[in-house]
């Protein structure tokens, strides 16, 4: 069983019912809207971290390259002049404590002197440096991995083993009489900046995850109370729905048999206009006995009480006794009803809801489908991921459906046309309990459907495989 049939299955599991649903989805939602706060306030507070740390960083390299340039250039400007311009004395620098390196290169690109904390860093870092012609603001960030220091911020390391420092370069050019006369660079050690930056994130990770969890177990709760006067509310209506259908039902079946008696009486049967005033009455008995069926139905889906029931069957054959007892309503339209399935189609399932689904499918393309149409029922297995699967196409040539009304359809009581759905015995109910048949088998019912051209209802639900002698495959 794949990811989608098990979320399917928790989601319908016995004892499930649309207010369990409800409160799932709501809680959901509402530690979601949470959880896109927090990640906000996140990326905000790294966003502030980054900027004050790296920026900061910056900032104090770039204002130490600017301080040791500019003494450079003082100490050139006030000298006795016994010396050339373009010969800067290393005794102008010295490392300082928070710098890890400075060099100078003069004009031709030739490295006069430099310091570093690490000496054997040096070819690496030139090679880093080679071709670099900074600017005032911009600096250079890399890594740097470092061999023989236990450096680190206390951490110990072993000789053998890489330590990995992280390094911000700044450069200023100096210029004399608009002559060139070198280049310095300096650079310090930003690691410990980069590595409070990594903490503060796994840190907020951390609480932002610890945050999830109580926002998940919070909106639980908040959402359960909220549901609670809901759901005793909507289980009064149920019920009540529930007991009117049923205590309907009797009335309704003794006016079905007194009228039924009242037509075979010979001396009503000559009068015409009682007859069709007592067909009438049938006609509406019959609607009304059929919509308190489905009211039943589905108040015992919503309740959880009605529950399916697993058994072996052919599918085929059940179809074809579906397809002859609608074959009278096809015939008085000229529709021509037909059947696509295999000869013999063994499954498990419950054999009265798959017989109730197909003959609440046909029967609506038989509604909807003008005199002389065709509706054509399909009936196939397929295999997907290694599962067997179900598939029931029904297709007619009625007045189609518009898309923006394809996921409306599935509604209780709801009708596109409801004028012209009273006349065609219809009431909203057919279409909502085929979905719940569907659902609760765990399967997906979609629909194709344009106007004026028919609509294609295709139905896929996971089974079991019957074998000859009567094992599950």
């Amino acid at each position: 069983m794949n990811i989608k049939a098990r979320f399917r299955k928790w989601m319908h599991r016995e004892g499930g019912s649309v207010f369990s649903r409800t409160q799932t989805r709501l809680t959901l939602q509402y530690s979601g809207l949470l959880m896109l706060f927090l990640i906000l306030f996140i990326v905000i507070v790294l966003g502030l971290l980054y900027y004050i740390l790296i920026n900061d960083s910056k900032r104090q390299i770039n204002a130490l390259a600017d301080e040791e340039i500019a003494a450079v250039r003082d100490i050139l400007i006030h000298s006795d002049n016994k010396k050339p311009a373009n010969q800067v004395s290393p005794v102008y620098f010295t490392i300082g404590q928070n710098q890890f390196f400075y060099y100078w290169i003069d004009a031709s690109g030739t490295l006069k002197f430099g310091e570093e904390l690490q000496g054997e860093a040096r070819g690496e870092l030139l090679r880093w440096l080679s071709g670099w012609r900074p600017s005032s603001d911009k600096v250079r960030i890399a890594d740097l991995y470092s061999r023989d220091r236990d450096r680190d911020f206390g951490e110990r390391f072993h000789p053998e083993q890489e330590q990995k420092l992280k390094l911000m370069a700044a450069g200023r050019s100096l210029y004399m009489k608009n002559q060139l006369i070198g280049t310095l660079y300096i650079g310090r050690d930003v690691s410990f900046q980069f590595k409070l930056f990594r903490w503060s994130l796994a840190a907020l990770l951390a609480l932002g995850l610890l945050f999830f969890l109580l926002a998940l177990y919070l909106s639980h709760i908040m959402s359960r109370r909220a549901m609670i006067p809901i759901a005793h509310s909507y289980t009064r209506q149920r019920e009540f729905v529930a007991d009117a259908s049923h205590e309907l039902r009797t009335p309704l079946s003794v006016i079905l048999s007194s009228i039924d008696t009242l037509q075979m009486e010979e001396t009503l049967g000559k009068d015409a206009f009682i007859q069709r005033v007592l067909g009438n009455m049938k006609g509406e008995v019959k609607r009304m006995t059929k919509l308190a069926g489905d009211l039943l139905t589905l108040a015992r889906s919503d309740s959880g009480t009605l529950l399916l029931q697993s058994e072996p069957l052919d599918l085929t054959v059940h179809a074809q006794e579906m397809l002859l007892s609608l074959q009278p309503l096809a015939q008085a339209k000229q529709i021509d009803l037909q059947l696509k399935a295999p000869q013999t189609l063994p499954i498990r399932g419950d054999a009265d809801r798959l017989e109730q689904l197909l003959v609440l499918l046909v029967d609506n393309a038989i509604k909807y489908t003008p005199d002389g149409g065709y509706v054509l029922v399909a009936l196939s297995v397929e295999t997907v991921k290694a599962a067997s699967e179900l598939k029931i196409i029904v297709q007619d040539t009625g007045i189609g459906i518009p898309p923006e009304e394809h996921q409306r359809i599935f509604a209780r009581f709801y009708r596109r046309d409801k004028s012209r759905s009273r006349q065609l015995g219809g009431h909203g109910l057919g279409l909502a309990i085929a979905k719940w048949i569907v659902d609760a088998h765990q399967g997906s019912i979609q629909v194709v459907s344009k106007v004026g051209e028919g609509s294609t209802f295709t139905v896929r639900i996971p089974f079991e495989r019957q074998t000859n002698n009567g094992q599950q495959k």
